[in-house]
């Protein structure tokens, strides 16, 4: 388990308006899929941008959208049941709509991911070694050899002892953390300029849990790679991250630097992922605080703000708004509420604030 200790090293650097020297920029996408019991609204028109050198995470709960959108960027979707509009620019060229042939030259080459569970990920059939050097020589052309020597460079990279014998080992012989660091290294044997990491420590213990963290960061200063880190855990973002979205219901409701986002939050939901974590500060007997209700189902979401179902503060928003009205994401730093900013500024300090110590 991880606790929010990002460190104090200086000021906020302000957060990236649209566009702003970014290397991947999303804008308006939405993401539908086609079900037996009607269209699933995964991804509701989401934005946000991302430079290179720097690490975006992307948290919420289980359903909120996060792999579905960088699974669309990667184009991993199934046509026949998918509609994806909106616009999706890496480094200036157009993902959306873009010739499967175009994307294949793409993945594992400019843009890469690590999946949630490299057990499943890796395939059983072929040795870790193989796998790790075909998109290699799919790429760049080298021959066996020289992909070979590339995979054991890599295993030796990411940590993986004795890599020469080891690359002819299977998935199964190699413990979980090696499993994911096995997956970092064929993400990364063509210097991708995109990385996405999907929960790359789930079920990994503490210990090697922090060496992934720390291995994501020596890489990324080693090869300049732009990183989108989704996770449930804001202690891993914390830690790990520059930038901050919050998604739920397929929107995304807050943004900001890290350090803006964990240390003053505006959203109730924020608030509300917060408040379940437990802190080392608190009592041994003190319960945490979950937000009530369950998410949404995206087959047909609540209208308004999707969180208003579940929000303990529509009562302090005027009207039905919250109920009735979307509440838009401003640029840059800011959150999808109808709460005006001096209330939040007073329910966060007065109310929130106490709680998370």
């Amino acid at each position: 388990m991880t606790t929010l200790t990002k460190p104090d090293d200086g000021a906020t650097p302000p957060s990236a308006g649209p566009g702003d020297g970014a290397f991947l920029s999303v804008r308006d996408l939405y993401v539908r899929f086609s079900t037996e019991d009607g269209v699933v609204k995964a991804v509701d028109g989401l934005s946000f941008d991302l430079e290179r050198g720097r690490t975006l995470g992307i948290v919420g709960e289980s359903g909120s959208g996060k792999s579905v959108t960088n699974l669309t960027v990667l184009g991993l979707h199934d046509p026949r049941t998918t509609a994806v509009s909106g616009e999706i620019l890496l480094d200036g060229q157009e993902l959306t709509g873009a010739p499967e042939r175009t994307l294949e030259r793409l993945r594992g080459n400019t843009m890469a991911m690590i999946f949630q569970d490299p057990l499943t990920a890796l395939s059983p059939y072929y040795t870790v070694g193989r796998q790790i050097a075909e998109p290699y020589r799919k790429h760049t052309g080298a021959s066996k050899s020289e992909a070979r020597s590339r995979a054991i460079e890599m295993l030796q990279k990411v940590g993986i002892p004795n890599p020469r014998l080891r690359v002819d080992d299977y998935p199964h012989q190699f413990s979980g953390g090696m499993r994911q660091r096995a997956m970092i290294a064929m993400s990364l044997v063509c210097d991708p300029d995109l990385l996405i990491a999907d929960e790359p420590t789930t079920a990994l213990d503490v210990t090697v849990q922090a060496q992934i963290l720390d291995l994501l960061k020596d890489l990324q200063q080693e090869f300049g790679s732009a990183i989108i880190l989704i996770t449930h855990d804001l202690g891993v973002v914390a830690n790990t991250a520059d930038d901050l979205l919050v998604m739920y219901a397929g929107r995304a409701v807050e943004r900001g630097t890290v350090r803006e986002v964990l240390r003053a939050p505006q959203h109730p939901y924020t608030w509300g992922l917060l408040g379940s974590m437990p802190r080392l500060t608190s009592a041994v007997d003190q319960p945490l605080s979950p937000i009530p209700g369950s998410p949404p189902s995206l087959l047909s979401p609540p209208p308004g703000c999707p969180f208003h179902p579940r929000c303990r503060y529509t009562d302090q928003v005027a009207g039905d708004r919250c109920a009735t009205e979307r509440p838009s994401l401003p640029d840059g730093r800011g959150a999808a509420c109808h709460l005006s900013a001096e209330r939040k500024q007073t329910l966060f300090t007065e109310q929130i604030k106490p709680r998370l110590g």
